[in-house]
């Protein structure tokens, strides 16, 4: 195992949750996705986006080009960020309950080193998100 990350990276994907009550939990998350929809993030953590799925609106967007291509694949109130380095990040609410979730992943050069980058990635985002709440 140690010889194939060694060779392919060391990878690390981890997970954020924010649970939110009532109504206005809701319509708080709903906020935060219209904001990571209506505003994508050039740069998350450090890591540049290379590209915005919206599954909602069924859209891949190239960063460096602009150009917009459709997904293929059902609607889903789903957002996906392609990053430099093998990075990325996928915001999505719960469907079966008042949270938001998001999903992240990172490559290190070592198992420190992803867990750094992890946990560095991870603080980023929640970053975002409180200065939302």
């Amino acid at each position: 195992m140690i010889a194939m990350y060694e060779k392919y990276g060391y990878y690390k994907d981890a997970v954020k949750s924010i649970g939110l009550k009532g109504i206005e939990g809701l319509a708080k998350i709903q906020e935060i996705m219209e904001y990571f929809r209506s505003n994508t993030p050039a740069e998350i953590g450090g890591y540049k986006v290379v590209s915005a799925r919206d599954y909602k609106a069924d859209t891949i967007k190239d960063m460096a080009t602009g150009e917009v291509k459709p997904t293929g694949l059902p609607s889903s109130n789903v957002l996906y960020y392609d990053m430099e380095d093998g990075a990325w990040l996928c915001v999505r609410p719960s469907g079966t309950e008042p949270k938001i979730k998001f999903y992240y992943g990172i490559k290190g050069t070592s198992m420190a080193d992803a867990d750094e980058k992890s946990e560095a990635l991870g603080g980023k985002v929640m970053e975002i998100v409180n200065s939302l709440l």
